[in-house]
């Protein structure tokens, strides 16, 4: 694969694809604040696809699809002081609203929503590089997500619908909201990653500011009038700009509850130290991760490369449960990575909307200077390239680079790529692998691959002490949406399960009173006449 090939993958302005799949270019105005959709006349941004254009002289330029609005302090000032209005300290209509009524709102959000997705999808696949088919995917995995936090939200909320008594107390216990959250997502997965945040907070009663990545802006543009028309005034707000500008602005005001972020740990804590009271401050954070793969001697190599091609270049390699560095046993590394670069020659390479497409553009050229200076800096210190033509880029094109053998003094032992470079590292003995995992400043999830069941379970029992996922003879991932998704270290902060998402944007609040004859009158005054959206006993089917 040459600089050339990769060129000539892009359309010429001609093309009949391009013309086939192109969208009108987005010139979004507007802002949703507070309940409505107000014309915006500030500074504006272009957006860039990753998709490039080849001219007649071979030269490629990015594809404009469109631009949006780019505010300052101010204009993101306005939205939190929206979001704290309508939460109004915990008194505002959408805190205190009865919890079958907020499930219907979700519902009205929901059907909005999947009303736009062929606009969504295609916009995901223009913005970020993505293919077409797993944009679909992403946006229906989101429509999966926010229907089951609807049902556990449902059921979270009937099992707290009954007194407990208890040494003479009787108490009712429920779930209640936080108060502002600042949501912040991510460009890999724009919709899914910051709904799985956005969705669980909302439904729990909390009010919202919204930032979106910094690459897929526009894909949210068509479910402004979605979030308007489900919510009441000022339970979602958005804030457009730059990033390192605008939210430690907003954190630095105090009147943020919960911080959330798909991001970096660099940029969390950051974050989290400049909130005036951090201690109020709660953090529900998906950070860096630099998942191994372990291969043992015993493994079963045809599996183990199949699966660690796809967990190290699924979405060129950008993914937090990505795998970013194989550890492979020195007696079987020679046929390892036989079995591997076999199967990496059959990934194709091209256009987003092409099917079969396995390797896309990157999001930007910045993140092409990011791989090429990973890959030199290893090259430099002794590592070598071994399939042929990977590392050369044209354009946001970067052909992926196993590279071996990766060793302590290259930034890519230890430094998470995100992108489409696959260090590799020889063992001789498992102990030196399991320091790796050990001495690493991530813990999200690791991948074993072997089959003696005495060998996994002894190491599985060290492992599971150091990552929060263990994956046994398959890849770092993060679904099912129901199991828990966390990580130790720098890895994350809170667990984003579908019920525990729930959880970790509400705290246990209680009523409570002795059991006497005159409370249980009282209460149950309370519960017959149906006067309290908190004190009641009703469930919802």
């Amino acid at each position: 694969m040459t600089r050339d090939d990769l060129t000539l993958l892009f359309p010429s302005e001609n093309d009949a694809d391009l013309r086939e799949f192109a969208i009108a270019s987005i010139e979004q105005r507007t802002v949703l604040i507070n309940g409505k959709i107000c014309n915006w006349t500030g500074p504006i941004k272009d957006v860039l696809s990753p998709v490039m254009v080849r001219g007649r002289d071979g030269s490629l330029s990015q594809m404009r699809i469109g631009s949006h609005p780019f505010g300052n302090v101010e204009a993101a000032m306005v939205a939190l002081n929206a979001a704290v209005a309508a939460y109004d300290n915990g008194r505002g209509t959408w805190p205190t609203m009865p919890v079958p009524e907020r499930i219907k709102a979700m519902q009205r959000f929901l059907a909005r929503m999947r009303a736009r997705r062929a606009e969504v999808t295609r916009l995901i696949m223009w913005e970020i590089g993505k293919s077409l088919a797993d944009s679909e995917k992403e946006f229906d995995r989101t429509v999966d997500y926010i229907q089951q936090t609807i049902e556990a939200f449902r059921n979270l909320d009937n099992t707290s619908s009954q007194f407990e008594i208890v040494d003479g107390v009787i108490g009712l216990i429920r779930r209640t909201p936080l108060g502002v959250v600042l949501c912040l997502g991510p460009y890999n997965y724009p919709l899914n990653e910051t709904f799985a945040t956005l969705i669980p907070a909302l439904v729990m009663g909390n009010c919202v500011v919204f930032k979106p990545p910094r690459n897929g802006v526009l894909l949210f543009e068509p479910l402004q009038e979605a979030f308007r028309n489900a919510f009441p005034p000022g339970v979602v707000n958005f804030a457009y700009g730059d990033g390192a500008e605008i939210v430690p602005a907003l954190v630095e005001t105090g009147k943020v509850n919960v911080l959330t972020l798909i991001g970096s740990s660099r940029v969390a804590d950051h974050l989290k130290k400049v909130h005036p009271k951090s201690n109020r401050l709660r953090a529900i954070l998906g950070l860096d991760a630099k998942n191994a793969a372990i291969i043992m001697p015993d493994a079963d190599l045809s599996l183990a490369a199949s699966e660690c091609l796809s967990g190290a270049l699924s979405f060129n390699g950008q993914r937090c449960t990505a795998l970013k560095m194989l550890l492979v046993h020195h007696d079987v590394i020679d046929s390892f990575i036989s079995e591997f670069l076999a199967l990496m020659n059959k990934l194709t390479i091209g256009m987003p909307w092409a099917p079969g497409i396995t390797l896309t553009p990157l999001p930007s050229l910045q993140k092409v200077t990011q791989m090429t200076a990973l890959l030199e800096d290893a090259l430099a210190k002794g590592a070598g390239i071994l399939n042929p033509g990977g590392g050369t880029a044209a354009g946001t094109l970067f052909y992926p680079a196993v590279v071996y053998p990766v060793i302590p003094a290259m930034r890519l032992f230890r430094e998470e790529q995100f992108g489409p470079l696959i260090p590799i590292a020889s063992f001789d003995d498992v102990d030196v692998a399991l320091d790796y995992v050990t001495t690493s400043e991530h813990g999200q999830q690791v991948s074993l691959f072997a089959r003696d069941p005495y060998a996994i379970a002894r190491i599985a029992d060290s492992l599971v002490n150091q990552v929060c996922r263990v994956n046994l003879n398959c890849q770092c991932q993060r679904g099912p949406d129901v199991f828990p998704f966390t990580g130790r270290k720098d890895s994350a902060e809170g667990t984003l399960s579908v019920a525990d998402a729930l959880r970790s944007f509400s705290i246990r609040s209680m009523v409570a009173a002795k059991y006497t004859d005159p409370s249980r009158e009282i209460l149950n005054a309370i519960v017959e006449g149906r006067h309290s959206n908190f004190i009641h006993t009703g469930s919802i089917l």
